[in-house]
């Protein structure tokens, strides 16, 4: 039985390899080990290896085992193990499965009977996810997330994910080392094989199986979270040269793969850059002295600032941002001129704020249909002068204009929507 769930499982990685080549090199990255049944019913990952149940596996047919092992890599390769924070385990757990499923199955891949899979999630991140949750208090990860414990900047168990086992040994099946080329030094070790590329697997299980692995520190989890990445990046690369990516996963992988700066120190960076601050050198009069010191020089600034009413932004998301730009706006002496509209203007606008000013939403406003940016756009043109700055809060589904304006505009995203032109800032 142990031969055939082996051949099995090379089988499916192989047709992956093939069918899926994405999917498949991040498949080949993860060692297939075969664990005790006492702690891993299904199957679980580490962001190391693959542990497995023969028996769970013997259950399954070809499609369905290559759906698992497709499932435990792109939680690797997504990073799901480093991004949970603060957030409760179980419900990151959930949010993840509910996050990897649907890509899955969008790429023709035949689920398991237990895969956890919500249609109105298609294409959200696990982030996106996870505060949805309310409605589902119930539902539970077929498989294992053993990044992290409990204990670990979260709640506590709710169940699914790790609730066996919950003794860890120090011997565990799991490889001490990452392995991935260059972090340790020489080729990443072969499945079933050591750092030292022996076949002395460490058993600790019954029957011989492996044990449950440790928790990840902090130190592998950031480690881990770059190898990922670069795993992902170059397998995203082979796959697109094989014209074999599919569409789902293009679009989530160019989201994950954007600069993931916080978006409030970029929108302070490009405030700051804006601002028009300069040294005189001018040499001062003869009672002052012969030494020149500079002295500095500052102009107001002026900025536009719209936001989407079409209802896709949230009011207290919109105070939040505004307070941001408030607290930005008085270091560098800016003038903020605020535009709201969804596909029309809003009507008693727009509102002007000196740098002394607080800026802060005027009333409610009555959005909620689409989302037209090209008002904004046509005001802004008809005004006497250009703003040195326009930032728009959006979620960047709507009308752009056709040509680019001759002012800087930064637009901070909520969610996947990609602009034309601009500097984009990812909120979420």
């Amino acid at each position: 039985m142990s031969n055939d769930v082996e051949t099995k499982l090379s089988a499916a990685r192989t047709r992956l390899i093939l069918d899926k080549p994405f999917l498949g090199a991040l498949v080949l990255r993860l060692p297939m080990i075969a664990a005790d049944k006492g702690w891993c019913p299904t199957t679980a990952t580490d962001a190391r290896a693959f542990y497995y149940n023969p028996d769970y596996i013997e259950g399954m047919n070809l499609e369905q085992t290559k759906f698992i092992l497709a499932h435990e890599a792109l939680h690797c390769g997504l990073s799901h193990f480093a991004r949970r924070l603060h957030r409760q385990k179980h419900r990151w757990d959930v949010a993840c499965d509910l996050a990897v499923n649907p890509i899955l199955i969008s790429e023709g891949l035949t689920p398991t009977q237990d895969a956890l899979y919500v249609e109105e999630f298609n294409e959200m991140t696990a982030e996106e996810i996870y505060p949805c949750l309310d409605d589902h208090p119930d539902s539970q990860t077929p498989d294992q997330h053993l990044y992290d414990d409990d204990s670990s900047e979260g709640g506590t168990r709710g169940g699914g994910s790790g609730e066996e086992g919950r003794e860890r040994g120090a011997g565990t099946g799991r490889p001490d080392k990452p392995t991935e080329t260059g972090e340790g030094g020489g080729r990443e070790p072969r499945e079933g094989e050591n750092e030292k590329g022996g076949s002395d697997q460490p058993r600790d299980g019954s029957d011989g199986k492996a044990g449950k692995p440790p928790p990840l520190s902090r130190e592998e989890r950031d480690k881990l979270a770059v190898s990922w990445r670069q795993r992902m990046a170059g397998a995203a690369q082979q796959a697109m040269q094989a014209g074999k990516m599919g569409g789902a996963l293009a679009r989530m992988i160019d989201h994950l793969l954007q600069p993931q700066l916080p978006w409030r120190m970029l929108l302070a960076k490009y405030m700051n850059v804006t601002a028009r601050d300069d040294y005189n050198y001018s040499r001062p009069s003869r009672r002052e002295g012969s030494a020149i010191f500079p002295s500095l020089r500052s102009h107001e600034v002026s900025v536009v600032v719209a936001l989407d009413t079409s209802g896709s932004v949230s009011d207290d998301e919109m105070r939040q941002f505004l307070s941001e730009v408030n607290a930005i706006k008085g270091q560098v002496r800016a003038k903020i001129t605020l535009m709201a509209c969804d596909t029309e203007m809003a009507e008693g606008g727009p509102w002007h704020y000196e740098p002394w000013d607080e800026f802060r939403l005027p009333r409610e406003f009555k959005g909620g249909g689409g989302t037209d940016f090209r008002p904004v756009f046509e005001t802004v043109d008809r005004s006497v002068m250009p703003p040195d700055l326009l930032i728009y809060f959006t979620d960047g589904q709507g009308e752009f204009p056709e040509r680019e304006p001759t002012f800087p505009v930064v637009w901070l995203v909520k969610g996947k929507g990609q602009v034309p032109w601009g500097q984009r800032i990812q909120l979420n």
